[in-house]
């Protein structure tokens, strides 16, 4: 079963951002790797946008009035609708696309590298993944770590950098 996204591009200034394809099978990657059981097509929301968008959500969500790379908001059904009664929504995910390119310059990420893993992380926390506690976090690195390979990147958690030679 495929995972339907609603890409929405949100910035004005839209240069190196990754195609709606490549966002798309990103998100479809974890949702097949982590995915639970729909009896239809679930869908989601990606969202693209600029710091100030994602700091005014941070600070309104999470109450931290700073930008970040990424949040994530798990659906949930309105008071009184039983859940099963709509279509399969996943939630949403926003992406800073700023703050994730400069992250992939300090970390010395490929941009398109540190992108999968932005869309997989947040795709994860959809489905229920969490790190707030050290099992959960090893569970879902290890997951994040195992998709990334099969899209062909590298552990985002090892340091891409060369080791530099000893003198």
């Amino acid at each position: 079963m495929k995972l339907s996204v609603d890409i929405q591009f949100a910035l004005e200034d839209q240069t190196g951002l990754p195609s709606a394809e490549d966002l798309n099978r990103w998100a479809n990657a974890a949702f097949a790797q982590g995915g639970g059981a729909f009896s239809s097509a679930p869908q989601m929301t990606l969202r693209l946008v600029d710091e100030a968008e994602i700091t005014r959500l941070n600070a309104d969500y999470r109450h931290k009035a700073k930008s970040t790379n990424v949040l994530s908001f798990p659906f949930e059904a309105p008071p009184g609708i039983p859940p099963e009664a709509l279509e399969p929504e996943l939630g949403d995910v926003v992406i800073c696309a700023p703050v994730v390119a400069r992250e992939a310059r300090e970390q010395d990420k490929t941009p398109a590298g540190h992108w999968a893993h932005m869309v997989v992380h947040g795709t994860l926390h959809l489905l229920g993944y969490d790190h707030m506690n050290d099992a959960d976090a090893e569970e879902m690195e290890a997951l994040e770590t195992h998709i990334l390979a099969q899209l062909g990147y590298p552990d985002p958690y090892q340091d891409e950098r060369p080791t530099p030679e000893a003198p």
